[in-house]
């Protein structure tokens, strides 16, 4: 039982975690009306990645699932922190998001837009999806998750047993 436990820690955080961020997200757009621009859009589709590489993790007690689960979630998380990062202090001063890197990738390379309208269309241009909670804007949120995140996928590179 005590290895079960140990098992799921680290890869069931992030998991959480990056699930938690999508709702958070869904929550805003939908109960709030603070629609997401193509860089918002772009960052819930890698937490969902992450999510993804988590749930992987989470049954895989190995060395190498280590290995690669922390490696990958913490790729992810360094591209969250750089698309958050361009969000606030690039894109958000644009008032076009059209035929920047995020709309081409979600909207017209993997056309997740189309896929999963819901989740993943953009429907604001990122001068107006810049908006704060609690006085802090949400792409600072939403990079500090992504730091979290990689911090908890580096314990899970350097702590045996973690995953």
């Amino acid at each position: 039982m005590q290895q079960t436990k140990r098992t799921l820690g680290l890869p069931a955080v992030i998991l959480a975690a990056a699930l938690l961020a999508i709702a958070v997200a869904l929550v805003s757009q939908y109960g709030f009306n603070a629609q997401p621009c193509p860089w918002c859009v772009l960052q819930r589709l890698l937490y969902a990645l992450i999510a993804i590489v988590a749930a992987l993790g989470l049954p895989r007690p190995m060395r190498r699932y280590r290995i690669v689960v922390g490696g990958l979630v913490l790729i992810l998380a360094l591209l969250g922190i750089a698309a958050a990062a361009w969000q606030h202090f690039v894109a958000a001063r644009s008032n076009s998001c059209d035929l920047t890197l995020a709309y081409r990738i979600v909207g017209m390379d993997l056309h997740l837009d189309q896929l999963l309208p819901g989740v993943f269309e953009a429907r604001a241009t990122c001068a107006d999806a810049a908006v704060n909670l609690l006085g802090i804007p949400y792409d600072f949120w939403s990079l500090g998750l992504f730091a979290v995140i990689a911090g908890v996928a580096i314990q899970c590179l350097r702590k045996p047993g973690s995953i």
